[in-house]
Protein backbone atom coordinates (compact mmCIF):
# COMPACT_ATOMS: atom_id res chain seq x y z
CA UNK A 1 0.00 0.00 0.00
CA UNK A 2 1.27 3.49 -0.60
CA UNK A 3 3.94 2.37 -3.20
CA UNK A 4 4.14 3.32 -7.01
CA UNK A 5 1.91 1.26 -9.36
CA UNK A 6 3.87 -0.73 -11.68
CA UNK A 7 1.95 -1.04 -14.77
CA UNK A 8 2.25 -4.22 -17.11
CA UNK A 9 0.74 -5.87 -20.33
CA UNK A 10 -0.61 -8.25 -17.81
CA UNK A 11 -3.29 -5.28 -15.99
CA UNK A 12 -5.01 -4.74 -19.70
CA UNK A 13 -4.79 -9.02 -19.59
CA UNK A 14 -6.12 -9.28 -16.56
CA UNK A 15 -9.13 -7.21 -16.56
CA UNK A 16 -9.60 -6.83 -20.33
CA UNK A 17 -12.01 -4.21 -21.59
CA UNK A 18 -13.76 -2.27 -19.20
CA UNK A 19 -16.98 -0.11 -18.64
CA UNK A 20 -16.65 2.57 -16.62
CA UNK A 21 -20.61 3.55 -16.11
CA UNK A 22 -21.48 6.82 -14.76
CA UNK A 23 -24.35 9.73 -15.21
CA UNK A 24 -27.57 8.18 -15.71
CA UNK A 25 -30.72 9.87 -15.27
CA UNK A 26 -31.41 9.50 -11.51
CA UNK A 27 -30.88 13.26 -9.40
CA UNK A 28 -27.43 12.10 -8.50
CA UNK A 29 -25.99 12.60 -11.96
CA UNK A 30 -23.90 15.34 -11.59
CA UNK A 31 -22.15 13.72 -8.66
CA UNK A 32 -21.96 10.17 -10.80
CA UNK A 33 -20.28 12.29 -13.35
CA UNK A 34 -17.73 13.32 -11.18
CA UNK A 35 -17.27 9.86 -9.55
CA UNK A 36 -17.05 8.61 -13.39
CA UNK A 37 -14.37 11.00 -14.72
CA UNK A 38 -12.20 10.77 -11.83
CA UNK A 39 -11.99 6.47 -11.55
CA UNK A 40 -11.70 6.25 -15.39
CA UNK A 41 -8.56 8.58 -15.26
CA UNK A 42 -7.14 6.73 -12.39
CA UNK A 43 -8.00 3.54 -14.28
CA UNK A 44 -6.27 4.73 -17.40
CA UNK A 45 -2.93 5.79 -15.05
CA UNK A 46 -2.81 2.22 -13.92
CA UNK A 47 -2.54 0.68 -17.63
CA UNK A 48 -6.23 -0.52 -17.38
CA UNK A 49 -7.95 -0.92 -20.81
CA UNK A 50 -11.50 1.96 -20.24
CA UNK A 51 -14.42 2.74 -21.89
CA UNK A 52 -16.50 5.26 -20.60
CA UNK A 53 -19.77 5.41 -20.76
CA UNK A 54 -22.48 7.83 -19.53
CA UNK A 55 -25.51 5.54 -19.21
CA UNK A 56 -28.48 6.81 -21.13
CA UNK A 57 -31.93 5.37 -21.98
CA UNK A 58 -30.71 3.44 -24.94
CA UNK A 59 -27.74 1.78 -22.93
CA UNK A 60 -28.79 -1.95 -23.00
CA UNK A 61 -29.64 -1.78 -26.87
CA UNK A 62 -25.48 0.03 -27.36
CA UNK A 63 -24.41 -2.70 -24.73
CA UNK A 64 -22.93 -5.47 -27.34
CA UNK A 65 -21.08 -3.01 -29.50
CA UNK A 66 -19.05 -1.83 -26.55
CA UNK A 67 -17.72 -5.60 -26.33
CA UNK A 68 -16.60 -5.15 -22.45
CA UNK A 69 -15.09 -7.65 -20.55
CA UNK A 70 -16.35 -6.07 -17.41
CA UNK A 71 -18.52 -3.11 -15.58
CA UNK A 72 -17.42 -0.42 -13.27
CA UNK A 73 -20.63 0.58 -11.52
CA UNK A 74 -20.34 4.70 -11.11
CA UNK A 75 -23.78 5.58 -11.41
CA UNK A 76 -25.76 6.88 -7.58
CA UNK A 77 -29.33 6.55 -6.75
CA UNK A 78 -32.25 5.05 -8.48
CA UNK A 79 -31.32 2.79 -11.57
CA UNK A 80 -27.58 2.36 -11.05
CA UNK A 81 -27.56 1.96 -7.25
CA UNK A 82 -31.20 -0.10 -7.00
CA UNK A 83 -30.07 -3.53 -8.63
CA UNK A 84 -31.79 -2.30 -11.77
CA UNK A 85 -28.94 -2.05 -13.63
CA UNK A 86 -26.74 -5.18 -11.34
CA UNK A 87 -29.95 -7.26 -12.80
CA UNK A 88 -29.72 -5.84 -16.58
CA UNK A 89 -25.65 -5.96 -16.23
CA UNK A 90 -26.21 -10.29 -14.95
CA UNK A 91 -28.78 -10.79 -17.33
CA UNK A 92 -26.21 -9.91 -20.52
CA UNK A 93 -23.61 -12.34 -18.41
CA UNK A 94 -20.91 -8.86 -17.83
CA UNK A 95 -19.19 -8.97 -14.76
CA UNK A 96 -19.59 -5.69 -12.77
CA UNK A 97 -18.29 -4.40 -9.44
CA UNK A 98 -19.76 -4.21 -6.00
CA UNK A 99 -23.24 -5.65 -4.76
CA UNK A 100 -25.18 -8.24 -6.13
CA UNK A 101 -28.87 -7.50 -7.08
CA UNK A 102 -30.37 -8.31 -4.31
CA UNK A 103 -28.13 -6.38 -1.82
CA UNK A 104 -28.24 -3.45 -3.94
CA UNK A 105 -31.93 -2.79 -3.49
CA UNK A 106 -31.96 -4.22 0.08
CA UNK A 107 -29.72 -1.30 0.57
CA UNK A 108 -31.10 1.25 -1.36
CA UNK A 109 -34.15 1.09 0.26
CA UNK A 110 -33.84 2.75 3.45
CA UNK A 111 -36.73 2.07 5.19
CA UNK A 112 -36.59 -1.72 3.88
CA UNK A 113 -32.79 -2.08 5.37
CA UNK A 114 -34.28 -0.35 8.93
CA UNK A 115 -36.75 -3.17 9.08
CA UNK A 116 -34.60 -5.99 8.43
CA UNK A 117 -31.76 -4.63 11.10
CA UNK A 118 -34.94 -4.03 13.81
CA UNK A 119 -35.44 -8.15 12.83
CA UNK A 120 -32.10 -8.50 13.39
CA UNK A 121 -31.46 -6.52 16.99
CA UNK A 122 -29.33 -4.19 15.09
CA UNK A 123 -29.66 -0.51 16.39
CA UNK A 124 -31.45 2.01 13.97
CA UNK A 125 -32.62 5.30 14.97
CA UNK A 126 -36.73 4.91 15.46
CA UNK A 127 -39.19 6.02 12.22
CA UNK A 128 -42.53 5.23 10.47
CA UNK A 129 -43.42 5.46 6.80
CA UNK A 130 -45.23 8.47 6.01
CA UNK A 131 -48.34 9.07 3.80
CA UNK A 132 -51.44 11.00 2.96
CA UNK A 133 -53.38 9.47 5.73
CA UNK A 134 -50.16 9.89 8.27
CA UNK A 135 -51.70 11.66 11.37
CA UNK A 136 -49.14 14.44 12.00
CA UNK A 137 -48.72 15.12 15.37
CA UNK A 138 -48.95 11.96 16.47
CA UNK A 139 -46.14 10.38 14.36
CA UNK A 140 -44.03 13.49 15.50
CA UNK A 141 -44.79 12.29 19.37
CA UNK A 142 -44.39 9.06 18.58
CA UNK A 143 -40.51 9.73 17.28
CA UNK A 144 -40.07 12.74 19.95
CA UNK A 145 -40.75 15.53 18.58
CA UNK A 146 -38.27 16.51 16.25
CA UNK A 147 -37.65 14.04 13.00
CA UNK A 148 -35.58 13.96 9.85
CA UNK A 149 -37.68 13.46 6.71
CA UNK A 150 -36.44 11.11 3.63
CA UNK A 151 -37.07 9.65 0.64
CA UNK A 152 -36.46 6.03 1.06
CA UNK A 153 -34.74 5.06 -2.10
CA UNK A 154 -32.52 8.27 -2.66
CA UNK A 155 -28.89 9.24 -2.11
CA UNK A 156 -26.60 11.95 -1.38
CA UNK A 157 -29.16 13.05 1.16
CA UNK A 158 -31.49 14.66 -1.74
CA UNK A 159 -35.31 15.15 -0.40
CA UNK A 160 -34.02 15.57 2.98
CA UNK A 161 -35.26 17.97 5.80
CA UNK A 162 -35.78 18.60 9.50
CA UNK A 163 -39.61 18.88 10.79
CA UNK A 164 -40.87 20.17 14.66
CA UNK A 165 -44.18 20.91 13.79
CA UNK A 166 -47.22 18.72 12.07
CA UNK A 167 -47.00 21.67 9.41
CA UNK A 168 -43.36 21.48 8.90
CA UNK A 169 -43.60 17.82 9.24
CA UNK A 170 -46.55 17.23 6.10
CA UNK A 171 -44.13 20.41 4.16
CA UNK A 172 -41.50 17.57 4.39
CA UNK A 173 -43.02 14.72 3.23
CA UNK A 174 -44.25 16.96 0.20
CA UNK A 175 -40.68 17.79 -0.92
CA UNK A 176 -39.41 14.21 -0.73
CA UNK A 177 -42.46 12.81 -1.94
CA UNK A 178 -41.71 14.74 -5.55
CA UNK A 179 -38.59 12.16 -5.36
CA UNK A 180 -39.85 9.14 -4.25
CA UNK A 181 -43.61 7.78 -3.36
CA UNK A 182 -42.17 6.12 -0.10
CA UNK A 183 -41.01 8.33 2.64
CA UNK A 184 -39.68 7.94 6.20
CA UNK A 185 -39.83 10.13 9.30
CA UNK A 186 -36.77 9.28 11.65
CA UNK A 187 -36.26 10.17 15.32
CA UNK A 188 -33.59 13.15 15.04
CA UNK A 189 -30.41 12.15 16.36
CA UNK A 190 -28.49 14.92 18.59
CA UNK A 191 -25.19 12.88 18.15
CA UNK A 192 -21.89 12.93 16.11
CA UNK A 193 -22.56 11.78 12.54
CA UNK A 194 -19.56 8.61 11.29
CA UNK A 195 -19.07 7.22 8.70
CA UNK A 196 -17.27 3.97 7.88
CA UNK A 197 -16.19 2.75 4.64
CA UNK A 198 -15.76 -1.20 3.90
CA UNK A 199 -13.21 -2.52 1.05
CA UNK A 200 -12.55 -6.08 0.28
CA UNK A 201 -14.75 -7.07 3.44
CA UNK A 202 -12.54 -4.57 5.84
CA UNK A 203 -13.81 -1.59 7.52
CA UNK A 204 -11.50 1.34 7.13
CA UNK A 205 -11.06 3.68 9.44
CA UNK A 206 -13.99 5.76 10.37
CA UNK A 207 -14.64 9.63 9.70
CA UNK A 208 -16.60 11.77 11.64
CA UNK A 209 -18.27 14.48 10.07
CA UNK A 210 -18.99 17.73 11.21
CA UNK A 211 -20.87 20.99 9.52
CA UNK A 212 -21.77 24.45 9.83
CA UNK A 213 -25.50 23.50 8.58
CA UNK A 214 -28.35 21.90 10.42
CA UNK A 215 -27.48 18.36 8.96
CA UNK A 216 -24.84 16.69 6.40
CA UNK A 217 -26.71 17.60 3.31
CA UNK A 218 -26.01 17.54 0.01
CA UNK A 219 -24.63 21.30 0.36
CA UNK A 220 -22.60 19.88 3.01
CA UNK A 221 -21.69 16.55 1.13
CA UNK A 222 -20.72 18.48 -2.67
CA UNK A 223 -20.48 22.15 -2.39
CA UNK A 224 -19.20 23.56 1.22
CA UNK A 225 -15.57 23.80 2.32
CA UNK A 226 -16.12 24.43 5.55
CA UNK A 227 -17.20 20.77 6.18
CA UNK A 228 -14.99 19.23 8.53
CA UNK A 229 -13.80 15.37 8.09
CA UNK A 230 -12.16 14.26 11.07
CA UNK A 231 -9.40 10.67 10.60
CA UNK A 232 -8.75 9.65 13.07
CA UNK A 233 -12.45 10.43 14.18
CA UNK A 234 -11.45 10.84 18.01
CA UNK A 235 -13.27 7.95 19.01
CA UNK A 236 -11.18 5.82 21.50
CA UNK A 237 -9.86 2.58 19.86
CA UNK A 238 -12.47 0.28 21.63
CA UNK A 239 -15.07 2.66 20.65
CA UNK A 240 -14.05 3.18 17.34
CA UNK A 241 -13.73 -0.71 17.00
CA UNK A 242 -17.18 -0.87 18.03
CA UNK A 243 -18.38 1.47 15.49
CA UNK A 244 -16.41 -0.51 12.69
CA UNK A 245 -17.53 -4.12 13.60
CA UNK A 246 -21.41 -2.53 13.58
CA UNK A 247 -20.50 -1.35 10.19
CA UNK A 248 -19.56 -4.57 9.23
CA UNK A 249 -22.30 -6.44 10.44
CA UNK A 250 -25.01 -3.94 8.52
CA UNK A 251 -23.05 -4.07 5.34
CA UNK A 252 -23.01 -8.00 5.36
CA UNK A 253 -26.64 -8.25 6.55
CA UNK A 254 -28.27 -6.91 3.25
CA UNK A 255 -25.61 -8.95 1.33
CA UNK A 256 -23.42 -6.27 0.53
CA UNK A 257 -20.15 -7.30 -1.21
CA UNK A 258 -16.69 -5.58 -2.52
CA UNK A 259 -17.33 -2.02 -1.75
CA UNK A 260 -19.35 0.62 0.06
CA UNK A 261 -19.90 2.71 2.88
CA UNK A 262 -22.27 2.86 6.16
CA UNK A 263 -23.44 5.83 7.41
CA UNK A 264 -23.92 5.65 11.68
CA UNK A 265 -25.13 8.38 14.05
CA UNK A 266 -24.50 8.15 18.12
CA UNK A 267 -27.01 9.55 20.64
CA UNK A 268 -26.45 11.72 23.58
CA UNK A 269 -25.10 8.82 25.32
CA UNK A 270 -22.58 8.21 22.63
CA UNK A 271 -24.30 4.56 21.35
CA UNK A 272 -24.28 4.04 17.79
CA UNK A 273 -27.83 3.94 15.15
CA UNK A 274 -27.22 2.48 11.89
CA UNK A 275 -28.38 5.25 8.78
CA UNK A 276 -27.69 3.54 5.51
CA UNK A 277 -25.28 1.63 3.54
CA UNK A 278 -24.49 3.30 0.26
CA UNK A 279 -23.56 0.06 -2.44
CA UNK A 280 -21.75 2.81 -4.73
CA UNK A 281 -20.31 5.74 -2.43
CA UNK A 282 -19.29 8.94 -4.18
CA UNK A 283 -15.69 8.81 -5.60
CA UNK A 284 -15.28 12.79 -6.04
CA UNK A 285 -12.81 15.21 -4.29
CA UNK A 286 -15.21 15.62 -1.80
CA UNK A 287 -15.85 12.30 -1.05
CA UNK A 288 -15.89 9.95 1.84
CA UNK A 289 -14.20 6.90 0.50
CA UNK A 290 -11.09 7.88 -0.96
CA UNK A 291 -10.19 9.66 2.69
CA UNK A 292 -11.26 6.42 4.45
CA UNK A 293 -8.86 4.79 2.04
CA UNK A 294 -6.34 7.23 1.96
CA UNK A 295 -6.14 6.90 6.22
CA UNK A 296 -5.84 3.17 5.56
CA UNK A 297 -2.66 3.50 3.10
CA UNK A 298 -4.26 3.53 -0.19
CA UNK A 299 -3.36 6.02 -3.04
CA UNK A 300 -6.26 7.29 -5.04
CA UNK A 301 -5.35 4.18 -7.74
CA UNK A 302 -4.77 1.14 -5.44
CA UNK A 303 -8.46 2.19 -4.25
CA UNK A 304 -9.93 1.97 -7.90
CA UNK A 305 -7.91 -1.38 -8.64
CA UNK A 306 -9.54 -2.52 -5.03
CA UNK A 307 -13.32 -2.15 -6.59
CA UNK A 308 -12.17 -3.42 -10.19
CA UNK A 309 -11.33 -6.27 -8.62
CA UNK A 310 -14.86 -7.05 -7.02
CA UNK A 311 -15.56 -7.68 -9.96
CA UNK A 312 -13.43 -10.44 -10.75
Amino acid sequence: MGKKMTITKSTKKKYGRVGVLFGGMSAEREVSLLSGKAVAESLLRSGVEVVPIDVGEDFLQRLPEYRLNRAVIMLHGPGGEDGSLQGALQFYGLPYTGSGVLAAAAAMDKSYSKKFWQSLSLPTPKFEELGEATDWDKALKNLGGKVMVKPSREGSSLGMSEASCAASLKKAWQTAFRLDDTVIAEQWMKGAEYTVAVLDGKALPAIKLETKNNFYDYAAKYLADDTTYKCPCGLSKDKEKLLMGLAIKAFESLGCSGWGRVDVMSDLNDDFFLLEVNTVPGMTDHSLMPMAAAAAGYSFDELTLKILDSSL
